[in-house]
């Protein structure tokens, strides 16, 4: 075999370094035959058969006194094995590190600066190297080569200090001394191969532009949990768009760096987190179009079906970002979890009929079983099922869309009503039982309140008034008998079983009462209006239709005494309330709110007499 070569004259040591050079070769297109392999089991045998011969190479070389001559062939073999053998494993470990090591104190060796090696780190090393490098020009790409890859496994070992100092010494000639990691690394020019040079998996430029995506990305999400929201943003679009080649992620629009990153994500998952905070970073700034736009843009990504492909060999940026967290808000979860959080924010900022196009492709993922195991966002909390499709019968009523609301209304009352309690009795004992029965009593619940809304808009007055009906009919039944808790405890953990019934009752009651108006039964209407204030006495909507009630009865009295102590709810500090409410529940109750409230209130103010 070729290192077994005498190595007694200059003539046979070149002789050998020729071999070397040309198996190293062999060897780099061997694994980039692997590379193009669609069977995965010969891919990962030529791979692997290729990493051992560049051991067995490097092993070689060693064996030959360190010399000018000799570095550069040895250098770009470690190069290439550490290139190959971190993509294999999808990881740095200790032993490659070791292998840096030994590459560098043979070219101190060749210096005769052994000493080095035995009184200094990794990092004493590399500055003893580059100090003398100067004086080896040929060794330069090479060295630059090996410095990608210290840095790549400083990088994701957290040795930031270490990294930055080796920065600063690959471009002390380049620039004025940074501690900007993005501009050192912009700054940092590898040195280009000669054209004849010993091949390679991956050169020092393609490795620095990695380095490069890979920080300003780590950098963005880090800046996002600490609030740094507009460096944030500007360092997630330079990861997409402008700090690397397009051949890095994949072809896109240059203008746009959310198409980038969309287009990457096309590639692999790496890229939705970034789709993900910009959504919400754009949520905090107020910019709703592009926060949809980004949500869309996730949503398109994570629902394209990706055709296995072949494993680059290659120090990739997914090779030096931490593994996501599924805990972790950064998480950016699966197509249904992101078509959600698109159709609830379609839902929230107003955008009713994307919102009802998007749950109802959200049902259709869940109900045809391609997602069946449906689970919520976890940051923020996200719905359960039912309240899925509680949030799309809203946003089909708030579209215009009533009939096919009522038919999402009578899918979930198939799929949830036989759980009720049919006897009265069995409620207390039910409630005792389980945590869903309570729960499931308020979908129920909801679904005929809902329900009534499609049917009002369909003009069937009496229709809606029935299941308004049924619906407090429900809620009464469901009514925990145990006040002890006192309303400070129930908001303890956000929308609680109690404060949701306290909730749907006052839309159910204002909701009939409302009905009862358009009738003409002003009387039936008060006792709807009356109770919902006794049911949520802070709620000012109940009370503002109570008090027009009242007006057009011609019950004056009782009409100024209200406005009085509405006033004096205004004048007082308002309670800071921990709680929030389902998202249907808050559309239902934006359905009731008075819209003449403010001349309402002119008209009291201006009149000394009601």
């Amino acid at each position: 075999m070729a290192h077994q070569t005498p190595l007694g004259s200059s003539a046979s040591h070149v002789s050998c370094l020729d071999l070397w050079r040309e198996k190293n070769d062999q060897l780099v297109r061997q694994a980039k035959v692997a590379q193009d392999s669609s069977l995965p089991m010969r891919r990962q045998q030529l791979a692997q058969d290729a990493l051992e011969g560049l051991r067995g190479l490097l092993c070689s070389l060693r064996g030959l006194p360190a010399t000018v001559s000799v570095l550069p062939l040895e250098l770009t073999v470690i190069c290439n094995f550490i290139t190959l053998r971190a993509n294999l494993a999808q990881g740095f470990t200790e032993d490659l590190a070791q292998d840096i090591q030994q590459g560098l104190e043979r070219v101190l060796e060749t210096q005769g600066q052994l000493e080095a090696r035995l009184e200094h780190g990794l990092w004493g090393l590399w500055d003893s190297t580059l100090r003398v490098s100067s004086l080896l020009p040929e060794l330069l790409p090479a060295l630059h080569h090996l410095a990608g890859l210290q840095a790549a496994l400083w990088l994701t070992t957290n040795r930031l200090g270490d990294l930055t100092l080796l920065l600063q010494t690959l471009t002390v000639s380049q620039s004025r001394a940074s501690e900007d990691m993005l501009v050192l690394l912009k700054t940092w020019r590898p040195p280009a191969e000669e054209s004849d040079a010993p091949l390679t998996l991956q050169d020092a430029r393609g490795l620095r532009d990695v380095l490069l995506t890979a920080f300003a990305y780590r950098q963005g999400l880090q800046e996002l949990i600490t609030g740094s929201l507009p460096k944030a943003l500007s360092s997630l679009h330079e990861a997409a768009s402008g700090l690397c080649p397009r051949s890095l992620l994949v072809q896109g629009s240059p203008q746009r760096a959310l198409l980038y990153l969309v287009a990457a994500l096309k590639e692999g998952s790496t890229w939705g987190p970034p789709l993900l905070e910009a959504s919400r970073l754009y949520q905090q700034l107020g910019n709703i179009a592009a926060e949809i736009e980004s949500l869309e843009l996730l949503v398109e990504a994570l629902s394209i079906t990706r055709i296995p492909e072949a494993r680059q060999l290659l120090i990739e940026v997914e090779l030096l970002l931490p593994q996501p967290d599924p805990a972790s808000p950064l998480h950016c979860g699966t197509q249904s979890q992101a078509k959600y959080l698109l159709a609830s924010r379609c839902l929230q900022t107003g955008r009713a009929a994307d919102a009802a196009e998007h749950y109802l492709d959200l049902l259709a993922l869940l109900l045809d079983g391609s997602e069946p195991k449906f689970s919520p966002p976890p940051c923020p909390p996200g719905p359960c099922v039912p309240e899925l499709f509680l949030e799309a019968a809203a946003a089909l009523i708030q579209a215009g869309r009533a009939q096919d609301a009522l038919t999402v209304c009578e899918e979930l009352l198939s799929r949830t009503s036989f759980l009720l309690p049919k006897r009265p009795r069995l409620w207390e004992d039910a409630r005792r039982r389980t945590k869903e029965s309570p729960h499931c009593s308020h979908w129920v619940s909801a679904t005929h309140l809902l329900q009534g809304q499609a049917w009002v808009q369909l003009g069937a007055q009496k229709e809606a008034i029935s299941e308004y009906s049924r619906c407090l009919e429900l809620l009464f039944r469901a009514t925990p008998k145990d006040k002890e808790q006192g309303p400070a405890s129930s908001c303890e953990q956000g929308c609680t079983s109690d404060m949701a019934l306290q909730q749907l009752q006052t839309a159910a009651l204002i909701s009939r009462g409302l009905e009862w108006v358009a009738l003409g039964q002003d009387t039936k209407a008060l006792q709807d209006f009356l109770l919902s204030v006794q049911m949520c006495p802070g709620n000012q909507d109940a009370s503002y239709h109570l008090l027009q009630t009242l007006r057009r009865l011609d019950r004056r009295d009782e009409a100024t005494a209200l406005w009085r102590r509405l006033e004096a709810q205004t004048e007082l500090p308002q309670e800071n309330t921990a709680w929030s409410l389902p998202l249907y529940l808050e559309t239902c109750l934006g359905w009731i709110r008075p819209p003449d409230r403010e001349t309402l209130c002119e008209e009291f103010q201006t009149s000394g007499d009601l």
